[in-house]
Formats: structure tokens, sequence, C-alpha cells
């Protein structure tokens, strides 16, 4: 069972490894940009991994927030704080809206239901005119931090976000070790004998899907304000999809499987050219040269090499070859 002593280890190794890897040259806005989506996708491995519930619509909870971030700093002046806060208030009440209308149902129809709610506010945000449609929201500044502290620098807000995300990360270790934790453990595994055992299953899986949003949420705020757009992309159906690949090939329902799975497919997608222009040049084939074009091809190749290899993710299949090893070595 996961708890509060078993995330120390892996929070202590992402605070070591994020406060050196500016200093020895790593770009501050990639390493952003990943930690944004390893928050998302540990917000959403709340819910899959710990609740048992496939979620199809978790773009419209980050890219609700990136919208409702961006509006309150650019068009309202809103403080860099209050921003932050607007967008996970609006993707936990979105979630409260669509979570309540969900999760009447289980299984594929509840991922169907969520697909089309999420695919309707994508409608929406292409329509209403302070979206901007197509073109998104531009120029959204950073502001300063609580009035004090400039973001206009990239390694200050760097080093912000990466404590923003390490107490998301212990606050979902925190929840997943609570005793509600556990209920949703139990949901998860048997919801018929937690509901046997007296547990108002609906409520509590309701509230662990606006919990999820609203982390969600903040990712996209965060991604907001780091970037300085929001674009429909971020709710598009593809951006849930995206997701649901980052914590399957990660791992899911392991702490650490959703930040290892973010690192892996958005390394990849920075990264994929100049990985074929070197397997271009090391083998004369020229294909390699246009890999860059055709990421989506490649993610899927993971996807699908993940599925049949690795079936709980590669997090879960260390996890589970160190208990192996263990066991065998036990008198």
């Amino acid at each position: 069972m996961p708890g509060r002593a078993g995330a120390w280890l892996p929070v202590s190794a992402l605070v070591a490894v994020g406060v050196v890897l500016p200093l020895v040259g790593a770009y501050p806005v990639f390493l952003m940009d990943v930690l944004c989506f390893a928050l998302f996708a540990a917000a959403f491995n709340l819910l899959l991994g710990f609740t048992g519930l496939l979620s199809f619509g978790h773009a419209a909870f980050f890219g609700g927030a990136a919208y409702a971030c961006g509006t309150a700093l650019r068009d309202w002046g809103w403080p860099t704080e209050a921003g932050l806060l607007a967008g996970v208030a609006f993707a936990a009440l979105l979630g409260l809206v669509m979570g309540g209308l969900a999760i009447r149902r289980s299984g594929i129809y509840f991922a169907m239901i969520t697909l089309a709610l999420a695919q309707m506010l994508y409608f929406v945000f292409l329509q209403a005119p302070f979206t901007h449609g197509e073109d998104g929201l531009q120029e959204i500044p950073r502001g300063r931090l609580f009035g004090l502290l400039p973001l206009a620098d990239d390694l200050t807000l760097y080093y912000v976000v990466l404590v923003i995300v390490v107490a998301a990360y212990l606050f979902i270790a925190r929840v997943v070790s609570s005793p509600f934790g556990q209920v949703l453990l139990a949901i998860r595994d048997n919801e018929a004998r937690a509901v046997s055992l007296g547990y108002a299953t609906a409520r509590i899986k309701l509230l662990g899907f606006v919990l999820s949003a609203a982390l969600a949420g903040l990712a996209g705020a965060l991604k907001t304000v780091v970037l300085g757009f929001a674009s429909l992309t971020d709710a598009h159906w593809t951006m849930s999809g995206l997701v649901i690949l980052m914590v399957l090939v990660g791992g899911v329902g392991t702490l650490v499987g959703p930040l290892v799975g973010a690192l892996i497919i958005i390394g990849l997608e920075h990264k994929i050219g100049e990985i074929g222009s070197f397997l271009a040049k090391i083998t004369g084939i020229s294909w390699f040269s246009g890999l860059g074009e055709a990421v989506t091809m490649v993610t899927g190749l993971i996807f699908i090499v993940c599925v049949m290899a690795f079936r709980r993710g590669v997090v879960g299949e260390g996890i589970e070859w160190w208990r192996r090893r263990r066991s065998g070595s036990a008198p």
C-alpha cells in the first residue's frame, strides 16, 4: 500500500535532480513543461490508478483552467497567485458538474460521458469570444508572486514551479495514504464490498473526481503562466489521450509512474527531431530525418510496446521485479 514514507524517497530524488538540472545546462522552460505534465499525469492517476475510474475528459480541466488563469492574468489584471487559484477553482467547479453527471455510470459508459462533456466544452471554447478561438490567449503576463518575486526570469519561475509540483505530489501521497485514500482503493478493488460496509461510494468517487480535476487544473494554470499562452490544444480530446498514455507508460497506481511517464513522452516530443537526425546520420537512412514530424507514430509505438511488454508500466514492472527478487532471495 502506498504511504507517506514511500513518497519521501522519490520526492527527495525529484528535488535533488530538479535543483541541479538547470545548473548543468538544462533548458528551464522544457523542464517546467515536463513538471506541468507530470502534475497533470499524477492528477489523472489519482482518479484512474487509485479510484479505478477511466476519464477521457481530463483535457477539459487542464484546458479550462488554462483559459481561466490566462483571462484572470491578462484581461482582469489579477496577481499570479490569484490567477492560479482561479484556474484551480474553475477546474474544481467543472469537475463537480461533470462528475455529478458521469459518476452515476461506470466502465465504458463513464468514460464516454466524460469524453462527450469535454468535447462540448471544447466547442464552447472554440466559439467563445474571450478565448479568441483558434488564435488562443496570447501574451499572458507572468507577473510577480505575492507582489515580491519577479517571475519573468525563467530560472526563478522554474524553482517556483518545482516547489508547487513537489507540494502537489506530497498532497496526492497524503490523500492516498489517508483513510479517505484507502476507501478509494477499496472502491477500486471491490465497490460492492465497500457499499456493503456502509460507505457512500458515489459521494466518495465524486470527491476523488473533483480532487483530480482541481489538480489537473493547477497543472493547466501553471503551464499557461510558463508559456504565456492558452490554446485549444490544451482542451482537445487528444490531450486526454496524451495523459492516459503518460500514466500507462509510467505505471498506473504508482506514485512515481506518472512522473516517469511524463518525462518519457514529453521528452520524446521535444527531442524526437534530434534523435531522428542522429539515427539518419549513423544509419544513412534519410527517412529518420523526418521522424520529428511523425511523433504521434513514435508515441503510438511506445504505447504498443508498453502494453505488450510492460503491462504495469515502467515503474510498475520495476516494482514487481524488485518484489520477485526479494521474495526469491528470502529464506
